[in-house]
């Protein structure tokens, strides 16, 4: 089954959001890239707010989420850990069976929509 666009899931942290749509997308997009630049670009963020995004996600949890390397002769860089590997994995798993849980009454509710 395919995991329902509309249904938002948010992981709550001590005061904010630890996890969300928006974070593991992040997550997922710097380590295809390796870059917190190219990620944020390719989902239209500026570069300061995908920056502020890498601090929150590393302030939340016991171990870092993405690490950075600072630009050098090859640059800079940024790499997602095995732990921030693991998270974006069991967050989009609980998406999943979320989603699962609440099919048969989205498709109830659908009746009501235009």
């Amino acid at each position: 089954m395919a995991r329902y666009r509309g249904l938002t899931l948010r992981v709550l942290g001590a005061g904010a959001p630890a996890m969300g749509p928006g974070k593991a997308e992040l997550i997922e997009r710097i380590a295809e890239t390796g870059s917190i630049s190219a990620a944020a670009r390719a989902m239209g963020m500026s570069y300061r707010r995908a920056w502020q995004l890498v601090e929150a996600l590393n302030a939340a949890y016991k171990q870092r989420v993405v690490v950075t390397a600072v630009g050098g002769e090859r640059g800079g860089g940024a790499r997602v850990t095995p732990h921030g590997r693991r998270l974006v994995a069991q967050f989009r798993k609980m998406e999943d069976k979320a989603s699962a849980a609440v099919a048969a009454d989205l498709k109830r509710f659908a009746r009501h929509l235009r």
